[in-house]
Parts: structure tokens; C-alpha cells; sequence
């Protein structure tokens, strides 16, 4: 007995090409201050930024630090104020997020300065053209022991903070 097996053509069918695939970005951060009192005098090093599906990403480098000594404070400011002198620098969008490392951007034992960023200025090497949230980054300056930066955010978002071995993250959510 012979038996033929067929199967039937069936096309395959593509999504349109105007179809998009969104992402389900459910956070549950929340936009309240943030902070650990931990501190290490391992110094800052360096600042970069990258944009991810449901957010964008600040991240600061402080090489030799595990995530445990990494402490910060994390929040929502109307004015960014310099430690230490009080004075109030200008940074760009809807909000204000002050980022502050308790780590130092020069080496306690020369005081010789390992991150190259200038007070008031805009954070070097950093390009934020084309984020979905970030709209300004400006450098605070270093004093007894904590950096401090001012990220301008479109609004007053959700985000979290994840200190990991060598670096401190900062995610900043595209929407509620």
C-alpha cells in the first residue's frame, strides 16, 4: 500500500510595513529622591550616556569601587546649586536631576583631578542629540568627597538608580 503524504501551500503572511513593534515598558520607579550614604575615595573617572527601548542611561565610572561603597544622592531639584559655594547653575529641559556620587573626581592622596569635566560646563565626551528624555548634562564640580552633576530630563520621569561594581547607573524612563 502506498501512502502519499501532501501538504497544502499555505503563504506566509508579513506584518505591513507600517506596522511597528512597541515595547511594554512598565517600570513602577517612581520619581522620589534616591539615595545611600555609602562613600568610597576611589575617584570618578569618567561619564557616558546610552539610549535604551524603554529609557535613557547615565552612567558614571568610578573604577576599583564595588557597587557597595558607591553611595548617592539621586533627586528632582528646581535649581541646581554648587556644593560648597551655593552657586546655581543653569541646566537645559522640563527638570532637573541632580546626580551626586559620593566619590571624588581627584585623587585624595595628590589632588591631582581624574575627571576632566568643568563647573557649569556641559559633561565632555557626552553627546545626548537625538535622546528620547535627556536634554542637558552639566558638570557641578567635586567637594569633600562627592561629584555632582545636573542632568536636564524632558519632565519630571520615573527612574532608578543601580550602583554596580565600578559604576553608578541612572535610568531616566521615556514615559509614566
Amino acid at each position: 500500500m502506498t501512502v502519499t503524504l501532501g501538504a497544502a501551500a499555505v503563504p506566509a503572511q508579513a506584518a505591513p510595513a507600517t506596522a511597528t513593534r512597541v515595547a511594554a515598558c512598565p517600570t513602577g520607579w517612581g520619581s522620589l529622591d534616591k539615595s545611600d550614604f555609602s562613600a568610597t575615595a576611589k575617584p570618578v573617572e569618567n561619564v557616558r550616556t546610552g539610549r535604551h527601548d524603554c529609557y535613557d542611561r547615565f552612567v558614571v565610572d568610578v573604577p576599583g569601587a564595588t557597587a557597595a561603597e558607591i553611595g548617592y544622592f539621586v533627586g528632582y531639584v528646581d535649581e541646581l546649586h554648587q556644593d560648597g559655594s551655593g552657586r546655581p547653575i543653569p541646566v537645559g529641559g522640563g527638570a532637573i536631576l541632580e546626580v551626586r556620587v559620593n566619590a571624588p573626581a581627584y585623587d585624595p592622596e595628590t589632588g591631582t583631578q581624574t575627571y576632566p569635566g568643568r563647573v557649569a560646563q556641559p559633561l565632555p565626551g557626552v553627546n545626548i542629540a537625538g535622546y528620547t528624555t535627556f536634554r542637558d548634562t552639566r558638570y557641578a564640580g567635586s567637594f569633600e568627597g562627592q561629584t555632582q552633576f545636573g542632568l536636564g530630563v524632558r519632565a519630571r520621569l520615573p527612574y532608578r538608580v543601580l550602583p554596580l561594581d565600578g559604576h553608578l547607573v541612572v535610568d531616566v524612563a521615556h514615559s509614566w
